[in-house]
């Protein structure tokens, strides 16, 4: 094999799918997997809705769920995931109120929980997410209403009136939920009451549901799709009918949303798109191979946030993951849209970017790190600072930083300082970081400290700092050891190669002189294998959404994998040059 030419012969072809998958509109839409979770929710609140007047819907639906049921009777997230206990639960008791259960799912719950009472199942539910009720409470109250389990008293209750405080006191009152959740606060909450004992506190609680209807409806998009996604959608639509309030509007949108986004197969995704993500990850992807750069920096700098945002009051300036309605603006897809916007315009400063910047500096924690959504939430898993993300911000303030004001760059060097001496703290012994929103399901716990760790050691890469040198030293010494035989790497050590993560382990490691040509030829040989095999663009579960439900995104290999190519690349021609 010639080596030049198989690596040119592949960047080829991923360029050529890359721009092939490009919408008229100029932006990347992707394509996320069909989710068994957003499915069954999906159906059953329309089934609670209007079982009459959406009965193709729900009958696709029913049969998308048993056409895609394991072997074992039970589901996973998407179509390639592993059977799990949440989606095979909300499978059921979808199943249950609509149609008719398999007695093999039965036979995997009971093993499950080790019995389907409603002790064992609210237990278990309960057991599952701990004391996180972001995902737990909804899953309860689904199965309630569903008649899998009778009894509502041990069903968590929910503090709704707390959603009519001032936002920015939210991260202060330690809500039983995450920050993107309270629309399930709500919804949830007032039918738990509803459904629960009178006492003392009733009249004082009761007052406050006219007044959480109000903020529910004005979190809600006027599509009716609560952060473009189904499963969060489809829980607040339940709720409300069986609250009472069928024809509030909040709840005819969250019906209007399900039925506008269900797939032709009957299925749902876990989110609408990933739109702005993807396309940021396209352009570093492409880099200079694109040639209408000012068109798409207008596009890109179109979706920033122009005003503060109804959902979770953060100020105006930031990104969401897609440029539909229901996105909130969160640190990685804003830091990714400034480097997109860097490269797109060669590192001519805008206002855009300016306030993208601000945007970052005010998101972050009094740790140093960065988190996803709202500042001073890091109680729950998915509110706390994450390495790579924090990573990402530092990528971003680097490449602006010689443009920006006096005073913004002043703040940036502040926080840069911060966020590494957070970083260095919060890297593994064995010098691995964990990652927030992604994941290998073959490892344990579904961690993937590979991809984590990818990320940090790439995007320090331009840093001559000496405390991200140390950062980077210990995170390649991981990376290294973590190689497979085969060239590839999984999530974690002795996991199962995997494209994507072989891709964004490339990508680090070529991103400096000191690692050995060996190492990345045998990564490209485990990638070219693979290509020639056919299955270079299969479906690999890697994203882990609200809650951890996997996903796989049809882009996240072509963009990942380009990107780690053109970089081998170009460490290989500089050998050939030396």
């Amino acid at each position: 094999m010639n080596k030049e030419k198989a690596v040119e012969e592949m960047i080829e072809v991923l360029r050529a799918e890359l721009i092939r998958n490009r919408t008229e509109g100029g932006l990347w839409q992707g394509e996320l997997s069909s989710s068994a979770v957003s499915t069954s929710v999906s159906v059953f609140a329309l089934y609670l809705m209007d079982k009459e007047g959406y009965a193709t819907t729900i009958r696709q639906g029913v049969d998308w769920l048993k056409q895609n049921r394991h072997a074992d009777g039970a589901w996973g997230d998407s179509i390639e995931s592993p059977s799990n206990l949440t989606a095979t639960l909300l499978s059921y008791a979808c199943l249950c109120a609509v149609d008719v259960v398999p007695s093999q799912t039965n036979e995997y719950l009971k093993k499950q929980f080790g019995g389907t009472t409603d002790q064992h199942i609210i237990k278990g539910v309960l057991a599952c997410y701990g004391k996180d009720l972001t995902f737990s409470a909804p899953i309860l109250v689904m199965c309630a209403l569903a008649g899998v389990i009778r009894s509502w008293d041990e069903i968590p209750q929910l503090p709704f009136e707390l959603s009519v405080l001032p936002q920015r006191l939210f991260r202060f009152l330690q809500l039983p939920v995450v920050s993107y959740a309270i629309p399930a606060l709500i919804a949830v909450g007032i039918l738990r009451y509803k459904k629960g004992k009178r006492g003392i506190m009733s009249p004082i609680r009761e007052a406050f549901i006219g007044k959480s209807l109000q903020v529910l409806l004005k979190l809600q998009p006027t599509h009716g799709g609560f952060l473009e996604a189904a499963p969060l959608t489809a829980f607040v639509t339940m709720c409300m009918i069986e609250a009472g309030y069928k024809e509030h509007t909040a709840t005819q949108r969250g019906a209007s949303f399900l039925v506008n986004t269900v797939r032709e197969d009957g299925s749902w995704p876990i989110d609408t798109n990933l739109s702005s993500w993807v396309t940021a990850l396209s352009v570093r992807a492409l880099g200079e191979d694109i040639d209408d750069k000012q068109a798409l920096a207008e596009s890109i700098k179109q979706n920033a946030f122009t005003s503060r945002h109804p959902f979770t009051g953060a100020k105006e300036g930031g990104w969401g993951w897609t440029n539909l309605p229901g996105a909130v603006p969160d640190a990685d897809d804003t830091a990714g849209a400034l480097v997109a916007l860097h490269i797109l315009q060669e590192g001519v400063y805008c206002s855009e970017v300016g306030k993208g910047i601000e945007w970052l500096l005010d998101l972050q924690n009094r740790d140093g790190g960065m988190p996803t959504f709202c500042k001073g939430w890091g109680k729950l898993p998915f509110d706390r600072s994450c390495a790579d993300i924090s990573a990402h911000a530092l990528l971003a303030f680097r490449l602006w930083m010689d443009v920006l004001p006096d005073e913004l760059q002043q703040k940036c060097r502040q926080s840069m300082l911060q966020m590494l001496k957070w970083m260095q703290m919060s890297q593994q012994e064995d010098g691995s970081f964990l990652p927030l929103w992604f994941g290998d399901q073959q490892a344990q716990e579904g961690q993937s400290p590979v991809y984590g760790t990818a990320m940090v050691v790439e995007y320090l890469s331009t840093f001559d700092e000496p405390l991200a040198h140390e950062i980077v030293k210990r995170g390649l010494k991981f990376l290294l050891s973590t190689q497979n035989r085969d060239g590839g790497w999984g999530g974690d050590k002795g996991i199962p190669s995997k494209v994507t993560f072989t891709a964004r382990a490339l990508s680090a490691l070529a991103s400096y002189p000191e690692v050995k040509t060996e190492v990345m030829d045998h990564a490209f040989d485990y990638l070219y294998r693979t290509y020639e095999s056919g299955h270079l663009f299969q479906a690999e579960p890697i994203g882990l959404y609200f809650a951890r439900l996997w996903y796989s995104e049809k882009m996240y290999p072509v963009t990942f994998l380009l990107n780690a190519l053109k970089k081998y690349q170009t460490r290989n021609e500089l050998n050939i040059i030396k």
